[in-house]
């Protein structure tokens, strides 16, 4: 056998560059993220022989492939039913809290108990649910494993070709730990992560139908609503107008950065009730981006003014009744209006924006007067095309269509299609519309909503034990482990709740929405848009939470 491989060894030729390969490498490297530290991809493929060892290394890895592959088709076929049904005896998934009948144990800690006899399954779930909060605190650890499995890559890729060939196998694996820590470090893919383990408990407690049914009817209006909404804010037009805006209240202050900090952490989360918040929260991320973080603050500003941008778009988007996710809902369920929004928490969220400002503002007052005008970041200075005001319309009646028409996806999605449409046929005077961002945050939310079903048996129980200031101290807790819009959904579904006690709850989940990454949807956007300025590590959770 050794004889064998050997003399195939010897007639193996060198891989050699070919100029079609060459031209899709440049492509592919041009389409990469532009905050990616990447290395651009050569212009000639490396030549290295392709040895027996290698090639039986490759088939060994496909063999084993293919028998993964041809296992879980069986396993899937086999628990597969031809028609997917409602799991034994007729009972709903996952059992509603009405339906447990223990309204005789007062006691909440033996309240929670007796639905875990009941229901063994929703220990696991919640189990799995704060494995996954826990992981969005070690996101920042997991990218730092990634970057140095990269570097040990690219050390086996620079070698002489006869090295590289003795590395081989290691080669792989530094690749594939690389790729998977990334994801693993990816914020917005932490819950979908850990959605297999929950498809895997639903599928051990009560078979494949429960979790296909289950699944399948998670209304993720929301989730879809985010990504188009959050796409159609990052166009150029929207983007433009909105700096226009924020512009000129800068302009009082003859645009010095901390006119620039405070209008931007003013207007842009105030705009959330219009444009919804996650648009609020994408252009004022944007702007921050370009006018603030790139004056090079220091570590302890960045991570208050991140926390300060959360809150205020959380609290922002409260002067309607259609911007903030947590609002949309229960609005229709507790018949709140665009006045009554007004009128019990609008005028409120204006003044605790702005009190919040003055106050971080008086706080960093010494640092802000440090931060130079234009510091040599050396990036390209951002694009300022001129926009028409015919396409700046055309651009906000596309974002009235989806808000108008918010809970009907397919009505979202047809619109989405046009307005593409629309931006290729104007290509002059657009960018390229950021659908990478916008879609790991409808994937973060998506997911979420998946694992915040599983999370009723002890979310409800808790909420009905509390008055109105334990209300309000609860739901801010909650929220920063849980979706604030998730809280108030659970809220709406607790029979005979009082106004107070609904105004108790919005309060405290508009309030604790900037404590963590999960407790507002729109937050992972902001995560996305501004990680890059805070070093190779990215944002870390604890530092989030310790800003506020």
């Amino acid at each position: 056998m050794r004889s064998i491989l050997s003399s195939l060894a010897a007639r193996t030729r060198p891989f050699k560059s070919n100029p079609a390969m060459n031209c899709w490498a440049t492509v592919t490297t041009s389409l990469q993220d532009q905050d990616a530290h990447t290395p651009t991809c050569p212009t000639k493929l490396p030549e290295f022989q392709t040895t027996g060892r290698s090639r039986i290394h490759r088939s060994s890895t496909t063999k084993l492939g293919c028998a993964i592959f041809l296992m879980l088709a069986c396993l899937i076929f086999g628990v597969m039913p031809v028609r997917a049904a409602e799991p034994a005896g007729g009972q709903k998934f996952p059992i509603s809290s009405d339906s447990y009948q223990d309204e005789s144990i007062s006691i909440l800690s033996g309240k929670l108990f007796a639905r875990i006899q009941k229901e063994p399954f929703n220990a696991a779930a919640t189990i799995i649910f704060f494995i996954a909060i826990v992981h969005t605190f070690l996101v920042s650890r997991f990218q730092r494993l990634a970057h140095d499995y990269d570097i040990r890559a690219r050390a086996i890729e620079a070698l002489e070709p006869f090295e590289r060939q003795q590395r081989d196998r290691e080669w792989d694996q530094l690749l594939f730990r690389a790729q998977l820590f990334h994801f693993m470090g990816e914020i917005e893919a932490v819950f979908g992560i850990w959605l297999v383990p929950l498809m895997i408990a639903i599928i051990f407690f009560h078979g494949w139908p429960a979790m296909v049914n289950y699944v399948g009817h998670v209304n993720m209006a929301e989730a879809i609503f985010v990504v188009v909404i959050m796409s159609m804010a990052s166009s150029l037009p929207i983007l433009r107008l909105a700096e226009k805006a924020v512009a000129r209240i800068a302009a009082l202050g003859r645009g010095s950065p901390v006119i620039w900090w405070l209008s931007i952490l003013t207007i842009g989360p105030l705009l959330g009730s219009f444009i919804t918040e996650p648009a609020a929260m994408t252009i004022s991320a944007l702007l921050l981006r370009h006018r603030f973080y790139n004056l090079r603050p220091s570590t302890r500003l960045k991570y208050a003014t991140l926390g300060l941008l959360f809150v205020n778009v959380s609290v922002g988007g409260t002067l309607s009744h259609f911007a903030a996710p947590p609002v949309i809902m229960v609005a229709s369920h507790w018949k709140w209006n665009f006045l009554f929004m007004l009128q019990n928490f609008g005028w409120k969220a204006v003044i605790a924006i702005l009190v919040s400002n003055f106050l971080f503002l008086l706080f960093f007052r010494k640092e802000m007067t440090r931060l130079a005008f234009e510091p040599e970041t050396g990036e390209t200075v951002p694009d300022q095309r001129e926009v028409p005001w015919s396409i700046t319309l055309i651009h906000l009646l596309f974002l009235a269509w989806t808000v108008v028409n918010a809970h009907y996806p397919v009505l979202i999605i047809f619109g989405f299609l046009f307005f593409l449409a629309f931006v290729t046929a104007t290509r002059r005077r657009q960018h390229q519309i950021a659908l990478r961002q916008s879609l790991l945050v409808g994937f973060f939310l998506g997911s979420l909503v998946i694992h915040g079903g599983c999370q009723e048996w002890w979310i409800v129980p808790v909420l009905k034990q509390l008055t109105e200031v334990p209300m309000m101290i609860g739901a801010t807790i909650l929220t920063a482990f849980n979706d604030n819009a998730a809280i108030t959904y659970l809220a709406s579904l607790v029979p005979d709740f009082s106004d107070s006690l609904k105004y108790a709850v919005m309060a405290g989940s508009i309030t604790g929405g900037g404590l963590t990454v999960i407790a507002n949807a729109p937050n992972p956007a902001g995560i996305s848009i501004l990680s890059s300025r805070f070093g190779d590590g990215g944002i870390a959770p604890l530092g989030l939470f310790w800003a506020h």
